[in-house]
């Protein structure tokens, strides 16, 4: 597939929305307990162990020519039967939409909204002016709780006033809907996610503070409606406010199984995964010491997958129904496709995942790349 982008109007993109529940008990998240590696420091959640040898993947990836080698990307052609895009500029966010067969992507640093598919080159539909600058840029893309019927698209940016949630439509300039979050020198990224309301769940940076004032929409999980509004059952019925304590978000994602709320966040000194709950955040439910450099994530059926930049795979952890931790974490495409960031899932369940590798690391003539893979299996180190 050429790099070549063509323009096409968005009323085109009809479908069911893929539905996501998200709950936020009273009581905070359950005691989480990793049943072989033991508890983390000070008997809370447990950490990451110091890295063991990948599993080994079956050769799914790519394609084998003769005599075994591994066909290599030419230019924007790639063979591997897993990739969907190719020759984007870094991706910050996917929304899989109602077909499972295409999904609009945002490319971080430029901007650019694009619709893609297998087979087909990228379609261009909007562009959105960001900055890029400080982690910022286009971070967060999320369809419409309605978007049969309204065909709307909820976008987080970096401006250079601000962060800030806009809205697509077709034809139409990005409209403002939620303003005036705060921006610095560093942690301008944001996530988004729609709860089973139609709420939609805004992650922000705390934009380098050390600790942003509680009325201050920096480092916080907002909830709010459609026009920008604080959602219905927040804690402060006057704030959009529903949690504190981000630093650098990198993805919220949604159970529709299980109905639990994930958010990934680069802290000091760890990266984590926290249980969305009203109020300050609770104790991470999982922590990297490392700090293998935590992306967006996506969940379902109790399996929680978050890609990492720097250690270049997509992490598993899995649940049993009362939500404890059962087996070893696992670390899925170690190495096959480079620096992974955003991820969603389709409505069919597969696994859409995007890349960065022109930023900051070691890109193929094919990147940056969108590519689509089945969910790993409840058995282990193995793909369905």
């Amino acid at each position: 597939m050429g790099g070549r982008v063509r323009r096409a109007a968005a009323a085109a993109l009809l479908g069911l929305l893929l539905a996501g529940c998200a709950t936020f008990p009273e009581q905070g998240p359950r005691e989480w307990h990793e049943q072989l590696e033991g508890p983390g420091e000070l008997g809370g959640p447990p950490v990451v162990p110091e890295p063991s040898p990948p599993p080994q993947t079956p050769p799914q990836p790519g394609q084998e020519g003769q005599g075994g080698e591994q066909q290599q990307p030419s230019g924007c052609e790639d063979p591997d039967p897993q990739v969907v895009a190719t020759c984007l500029d870094p991706v910050g966010a996917i929304a899989v939409l109602p077909d499972a067969e295409t999904a609009l992507v945002g490319e971080r640093r430029t901007g650019r909204v694009l619709r893609v598919k297998k087979d087909s080159d990228p379609e261009l539909l909007a562009t959105v002016p960001v900055d890029p600058s400080g982690g910022g840029g286009l971070t967060g893309l999320v369809l419409s709780p309605s978007f049969i019927e309204d065909q709307l698209v909820y976008v987080y940016i970096t401006t250079p006033q601000d962060n800030r949630v806009v809205r697509l439509a077709a034809n139409d300039p990005p409209e403002p809907v939620l303003t005036g979050i705060p921006r610095g020198a560093t942690n301008n990224g944001g996530a988004l996610a729609v709860g089973d309301d139609g709420s939609l769940l805004v992650a922000t940076g705390d934009a380098g503070q050390t600790d942003p004032a509680p009325a201050s929409l920096a480092g916080k999980l907002l909830r709010i409606d459609g026009q920008g509004r604080p959602a219905e059952g927040n804690p402060d019925p006057a704030s959009p406010v529903l949690s504190s304590g981000l630093q650098a978000p990198g993805g919220i994602c949604v159970d529709p199984t299980r109905g639990t709320a994930w958010v990934t966040d680069r802290r000091t000194g760890e990266d984590a995964l926290h249980m969305v709950a009203p109020g300050p955040l609770p104790t991470p439910a999982w922590r990297w010491p490392d700090r293998p450099g935590v992306a967006g994530c996506a969940a379902q059926d109790g399996t929680v997958m978050v890609p990492q930049v720097g250690s270049e795979s997509l992490f598993v952890i899995r649940s049993d129904p009362n939500n404890l931790f059962v087996g070893a974490p696992e670390q899925q495409l170690q190495g096959t496709y480079g620096r992974l960031s955003a991820a969603a899932i389709a409505p069919d369940g597969l696994v859409w995942l995007g890349t960065i590798n022109k930023a900051g690391g070691e890109p193929v003539p094919s990147d940056d790349r969108v590519i689509r893979i089945q969910p790993p299996s409840a058995g282990g180190n193995s793909w369905q």
